[in-house]
């Protein structure tokens, strides 16, 4: 239910807020991953562990307050954690949320606050906060897809939310389904320039070619995908604040060694440059248009969708590759909580049971284990018996026959 005035909304806005702290054993757990570990890997096992510090009872033995508190537990935590996967994943310490700032821009500021700052606050640009709210809005959770029915069959058993929301995130993991906007961008990279474009539109035509052109199509959008016009506009309007902020930085006898942030490139060297960004984004521009133009895409209705420019503005924000996929998580977790809540007060729900086909070979004879043993020693026999060839065979004849009857026979014999 929406909040009806703008006070539920504050409130509601304060709760989520205040939640996003985690308990301070968490952080030594998160510590506990290998240097380098891969962003999601501790977010989905980090994820799991909250049910240990914040579920202490059955499901069917939570309140309807209980159950609210939980999904606002998630909402909020995740980009804390997510935040804090990030940092150790380039051995940056911990940054601790801020009251004064929205969930987007705490996960900005929790991602990238400088350490050498002296304690003093430097909010991110108001664009970046802009366009990674209205991403998160856009990536929301819709339908049953893979990841929204891993969290809803988990939750059938009456497992804890905080064990169903993992189950999701590892689904979303796959690169079949949260690393879309992540292929894009490697795909711009590899096309490089403008003249290398209809080489790759020929390979995507290309039936016997296992080549896909990422970034286009949905299964349900039929026509040009409404949230990858918003996308655009947000993507450019990234790479202009950003181009501008590294303006103002610049100095004519400065000694700059990175444009990114300490450490922000060890586990991803494939994350664009920045001034790699604006051409990027023009290449995207003709790509599209050279697919919006071509019989072939035009007939199956494969259009841009939201994955093919979200990825150029999470680029301009300095967010690696590794992250775009916890960032996924981020926006899909408030459907997969509601989508949980959902099934869990269905008083008549029952645990889920895909209904299986089966196509396979129809009844076959069961030998026993005798059998089996019996037959295996037979073709192990067989096996080890020596072979020759038919000249060899005939050879042997001819020398038997001409050995005296009562001389003792030598070789085998066919």
């Amino acid at each position: 239910v929406l909040p009806r005035t703008k006070r539920q909304l504050q409130l509601f806005e304060f709760e989520v807020n205040r939640r996003m702290t985690v308990h301070e054993r968490l952080r030594t757990f998160i510590k506990g991953f290998p240097d380098g570990s891969h962003p999601m890997s501790t977010l989905v096992g980090t994820v799991g562990a909250l049910s240990a510090f914040y579920c202490k009872q059955q499901v069917k033995e939570m309140s309807q307050a209980d159950r609210a508190l939980a999904c606002i537990r998630v909402i909020a935590k995740l980009p804390t954690i997510a935040a804090m996967s990030y940092r150790h994943s380039i051995g940056a310490p911990f940054v601790y949320p801020r009251k004064d700032l929205s969930l987007a821009g705490n996960f900005l500021h929790m991602c990238f606050a400088p350490i050498l700052q002296g304690g003093e606050f430097t909010p991110p640009p108001q664009a970046f906060i802009d366009a990674l709210d209205v991403f998160l809005i856009l990536h929301a959770d819709h339908e049953q897809n893979a990841s929204t029915s891993t969290v809803r069959l988990a939750g059938s058993s009456e497992a804890n939310p905080f064990a169903c929301i993992a189950s999701g995130i590892s689904s979303l993991w796959g690169p079949m389904h949260g690393g879309a906007n992540q292929a894009v961008i490697q795909q711009l990279l590899e096309i490089g320039d403008e003249s290398r474009i209809p080489h790759f539109i020929a390979r995507a035509k290309d039936k016997s070619d296992p080549f896909k052109l990422m970034g286009f199509g949905h299964r349900v959008y039929r026509t040009l995908d409404p949230r990858a016009r918003e996308m655009k506009r947000l993507a450019l309007k990234c790479i202009e604040t950003r181009q501008a902020m590294d303006a103002a930085e610049n100095e004519e006898d400065a000694f700059i060694t990175s444009k990114f942030p300490v450490g922000a490139m060890s586990a991803d060297e494939s994350t664009p440059r920045q001034n790699d960004l604006h051409r990027l984004f023009q290449l995207a521009i003709k790509l599209e248009e050279t697919a919006l133009n071509d019989e072939y895409f035009v007939k199956r209705k494969l259009f841009p969708n939201v994955d093919f420019y979200s990825g150029l503005a999470l680029a301009a924000m300095h967010i690696p590759l590794s992250m775009f996929t916890p960032l996924f998580a981020l926006g899909r977790a408030v459907g997969w909580v509601a989508q949980w809540k959902e099934y869990i007060d269905d008083p008549t729900r029952k645990i889920g049971r895909p209904r299986q086909l089966y196509i396979g070979p129809k009844p076959r004879p069961f030998p026993t284990i005798e059998e089996r043993e019996l037959a295996t020693s037979a073709s192990k026999a067989a096996a080890s018996r020596p072979r020759f060839t038919e000249q060899a065979s005939f050879t042997m004849r001819a020398k038997r026959s001409s050995i005296d009857d009562d001389a003792p026979a030598y070789g085998y014999f066919f």
